[in-house]
C-alpha cells in the first residue's frame, strides 16, 4: 500500500515504533497521542533479541544498548537454583538482553521520530470512526476537530479506545492481581557468591518474588510480587498507590520464609520507587482489522501476553514492524488480503508465546518429589525460533506461502 498515509493512535512504545518501521518502508504517517506527552511511566522493561533486532533495525539499538543493564538468562529457584531459562545470547542470537527503563526507551524513540521529521500531535484524544470506505477512514477527535488517512492504527494499549469500533461490547478482563513492586540499592541485597539474577524465587506459602538488576551498571534493583486483589477504575488505582505503607507492608509479608536475600532487598524501600501493575488480558480475537482494512489494532489492543516469558512488549515490537513490511508489500487493492495473511502469521507467534509460556510454568513449579518430571517438564527449551528470525524475511514469507493457498 504505497503512497498512502496511516495515522497511528498513541505515542507510546508501540506507536512510535510503528511510525519508525513505517519510515523505514516509505510510507508516511502522522502520530496522534491523547496525552500533552508521551507516557514514559512504569519502571524497566525486559527486552529479548528478537525485539532489539527490530529497534537495530529502525536504527535505535546503539542509542539504548548502554542505557540499561545487559544480561542472559532469567533464574527460577526456591532455596535451591530449580531451573533457567535464556533471555539473550550475543553469542547466540546477536544480542544479549536488556533490562531498560521506559522512559529511556520513550527518549530514544522520541528522538529518532524527530529527526525524521515524523509528525506527532499532543491533546488529541480520539473518540470515535465516523466514516470508513474502501479507500479511507475518518475519526473524530475529544475537540471536536475530524481527520481522515487511508489506515488508521490503534496503538493504543489494552484499555484501547479504536478496539471499540471492532469490538465494541469487548472490555479486558481483569486477571484479580496487581504486581507490587519497588526499587532499591543492589548493595542493599548482600548478594550471596553464586546466587544469579534475575531470579524468580518461587515460596509454596506466599508465592513468587522477584528480583532483577537494572540501570547500566546494575546499582538498582527491581523487587515485586503479585497480589490478588478486586478490580478497581484508575483513581481507585491512584488511590491505592498513594498509600505506600500498605505496598511495603505487603513487600515484606513472608519474607522470613524466603532467602535471605529477599529479607534483605525489602529492609529499606523508598517510598518514592513503588509501584503497582494491574494485570489485565484480552480474549482471543477474530480479527485485528475492520470490514474495509482500514482500521487496525495491535499490540496490547489486539492480544495480551501474560508476562510469564516476558514477551508482551516485545511481541508488540513484532507486531508493529511485520504490520508494516506487509503494508509496504500490499497494493491498496490487496490490503485486505495483505492484513489478514499478518494477523495469521502474527497469531502463529503469540500462539507459540502461550505455549512457551506454559513450560516455564510447569517447569518451575514445585511437583511431588516422588514423582518425575511431565513431558512439558522435560521438554527442552527450543528459543530459536523466537529470538533469532529476519523479520522482513518472515513477512516475504508469509505472503509466499499465502499465494500457493
Amino acid at each position: 500500500m504505497t503512497s498512502n498515509h496511516v495515522a497511528i493512535i498513541g505515542a507510546g512504545l508501540s506507536g512510535l515504533t510503528l511510525a519508525l518501521s513505517l519510515h523505514k518502508q516509505n510510507i508516511p504517517c502522522t502520530i496522534y497521542e491523547s496525552r500533552s506527552a508521551s507516557l514514559d511511566i512504569g519502571g524497566a522493561l525486559m527486552l529479548s533479541p528478537n525485539a532489539l533486532r527490530i529497534l537495530d533495525s529502525v536504527g535505535i539499538y546503539k542509542d539504548i544498548k548502554t542505557r540499561g543493564f545487559n544480561f542472559k538468562d532469567l533464574h527460577f529457584r526456591t532455596t535451591v537454583p530449580l531451573d533457567s531459562y535464556e533471555f539473550g545470547s550475543q553469542e547466540k542470537y546477536g544480542y544479549d538482553a536488556l533490562r531498560i527503563y521506559r522512559h529511556e526507551l520513550i527518549d530514544a524513540l522520541l528522538a529518532a521520530t524527530k529527526d525524521l521529521g515524523i509528525e506527532i500531535h499532543y491533546g488529541k484524544k480520539f473518540i470515535q470512526i465516523l466514516t470508513e470506505t474502501e479507500t479511507d477512514v475518518s475519526w473524530e477527535f475529544e475537540d471536536g476537530t475530524t481527520a481522515t488517512a487511508a489506515c488508521l492504527v490503534g496503538a493504543d494499549g489494552i484499555h484501547s479506545r479504536v478496539r471499540k469500533y471492532l469490538y465494541p461490547d469487548l472490555e479486558p478482563m481483569f486477571t484479580n492481581a496487581v504486581g507490587v513492586n519497588a526499587a532499591v540499592p543492589t548493595a542493599q541485597l548482600n548478594l550471596p557468591e553464586g546466587f544469579d539474577l534475575p531470579v524468580t524465587i518461587m515460596n509454596p506459602k506466599h508465592g513468587a518474588f522477584v528480583i532483577a538488576l537494572q540501570l547500566r551498571d546494575g546499582s538498582e534493583a527491581f523487587i515485586g510480587k503479585p497480589k490478588r486483589a478486586p478490580e478497581l477504575d484508575r483513581e481507585g488505582w491512584n488511590a491505592l498507590l498513594d498509600d505506600k505503607q500498605w505496598c511495603v507492608d505487603f513487600l515484606r509479608q513472608g519474607a522470613e520464609d524466603f532467602p535471605q536475600v529477599v529479607q534483605d532487598a525489602v529492609s529499606n524501600i523508598p517510598l518514592d520507587r513503588i509501584n503497582l501493575w494491574p494485570f489485565y488480558v484480552v480474549p482471543k480475537l477474530d480479527t485485528w482489522t475492520s470490514k474495509y482494512s482500514r482500521v487496525v489494532i495491535l499490540g496490547d489492543a489486539a492480544h495480551a501476553i501474560p508476562p510469564t516469558a516476558g514477551q508482551g512488549i516485545n511481541q508488540a515490537f513484532e507486531d508493529v514492524y511485520t504490520f508494516a513490511v506487509i503494508l509496504a508489500r500490499c497494493k491498496s487493492q490487496e490490503l485486505e488480503r495483505g492484513l489478514k495473511i499478518w494477523q495469521w502469521g502474527r497469531q502463529e507467534r503469540v500462539d507459540r508465546i502461550l505455549e512457551l509460556n506454559a513450560q516455564i510454568d510447569a517447569r518451575r513449579m514445585p511437583r511431588d518429589p516422588g514423582l518425575g518430571p511431565s513431558e512439558i517438564e522435560s521438554r527442552p527449551f527450543d528459543l530459536e525460533w523466537l529470538y533469532s528470525p529476519d523479520f522482513d524475511e518472515m513477512a516475504q514469507k508469509w505472503l509466499e506461502e499465502a499465494a500457493e493457498i
